[in-house]
């Protein structure tokens, strides 16, 4: 019955959103036509049988367009709305490189420090090229230290295994088993443990636990309330999203919560659409805080044009400093996308036009989501960023 419910909900989806098409057709949004954009939305989700999701399209500070598809919870029947809370995964990079230039700001740290000054730990680690001191931190910000991708790749095998390593000593025995696989600068390479090593910097200088630093000094100014890391507090209980696997074409659902363990800094983040949101206008400087998180200067410094990554179906993709760069037809949008636990995320800005777009799955298994973003984001650069103007 609960399959049945979820089915006819996705058929039903599919046809209000072609009937809105239909009849939205005659509005002027920005001269592109909004209804289409949702519609492709819904009918991708519904193909890769996405039981959850979102999509909100950002303007001067407030929501233009948005999409809710589909259940945050199919046992309750809770739908999805701005207020469901959900995991944001490696876009929670993007807080701790925001971090790292607050600490570099107010005279903590240079990005030229070698990342030894702080974790004289990692001169265990075999580098080949050189001396680990030569690794700096905006090498770590840029993905190009030479450090593997995955934080813990003996692990995972068996069910009793942690999610990941939970201990910061756990990754510290394993240095001298752990080596630099290619010279450091030289080129891009997504590395999870480098930002843990970032996060493991911003608690040494401030004393406090990484997810502590950043609700302070983040979180809070920002007026992100309902956001947190790891396990749900009890009053949002309420508002969290499952996450699913489909298996034998049945949605099954994999809990609500995860912990994240020692890469908290990479990956741990939770939040509702509603706080992105805040999160976004900051990014963008639409909406200002009495206390200045961090100065647009230092923005333009994180967005610049760091290392090349490919070019793709006219899109080509470069990495700044822990966000990444997409051009096309002229123009830059900035962004970062996340996946963990069946949740696949990603967002981007385009700070000229004051304009932004982010959007949410909580599924995964019989279908590769990844296509899933890939083929959408491709479709959105098409067809909703080249009206900014």
């Amino acid at each position: 019955m609960q399959l049945l419910r979820f089915q006819l909900f996705s058929f039903l989806l599919i046809i209000t959103g072609c009937l809105f098409m239909n009849a939205a057709a005659q509005q002027n949004h920005d001269s592109l036509d909004w209804s289409e954009i949702e519609n492709h939305f819904i009918k991708k989700a519904s193909d890769y049988e996405v039981v959850g999701g979102a999509l909100v399209y950002l303007k001067d500070g407030g929501i233009s367009e948005k999409v809710y598809h589909g259940y945050a919870d199919l046992e309750s029947e809770r739908r999805v709305n701005e207020e469901t809370i959900f995991h944001w995964a490696s876009i929670t990079k993007t807080f701790t490189a925001v971090a790292i230039m607050q600490l570099r700001d107010r005279g903590f740290l240079s990005l030229d420090d070698p990342l030894t000054s702080f974790l004289p730990e990692l001169e265990k680690i075999h580098n080949p090229f050189g001396s680990m001191d030569e690794i700096t931190i905006q090498m770590a910000l840029n993905h190009s230290t030479g450090l593997r991708n995955s934080t813990w790749p003996w692990g995972g095998s068996e069910d009793w295994h942690p999610f990941e390593p939970t201990q910061w000593e756990q990754l510290v025995a394993m240095f001298p088993y752990t080596e630099v696989e290619f010279e450091p600068g030289s080129k891009h390479s997504y590395s999870n443990p480098a930002i843990i090593f970032l996060g493991k910097i911003i608690e040494k200088l401030s004393g406090d636990p990484w997810e502590v630093y950043i609700d302070k000094n983040i979180l809070k100014p920002l007026g992100m309330h309902r956001s947190y890391f790891n396990h749900t507090p009890y009053h949002l209980l309420s508002r969290r999203s499952n996450s699913y696997q489909i298996k034998n074409d049945t949605p099954v659902a994999r809990g609500f919560d995860f912990h994240a363990g020692i890469t908290t800094s990479n990956g741990g983040l939770n939040a509702p659409l509603i706080d992105m949101i805040k999160y976004l206008n900051f990014l963008l400087g639409v909406h200002r805080s009495e206390h200045e998180v961090l100065s647009r200067a230092s923005f333009d410094e994180l967005w610049q044009k760091e290392l090349e990554i490919e070019e793709k179906d006219g899109v080509k993709s470069s990495a700044a400093l822990s966000f990444f760069l997409e051009e096309f037809n002229g123009m830059r949008v900035i962004g970062h996308t996340g996946t963990q636990f069946s949740y696949y995320s990603w967002f981007y800005v385009h700070p000229e036009s004051n304009r932004a777009v982010i959007s949410v799955t909580n599924t995964d298994g019989k279908h590769n989501m990844f296509q899933f973003r890939d083929e959408f984001t491709r479709f959105l650069f098409k067809n909703l960023f080249t009206t900014f103007e």
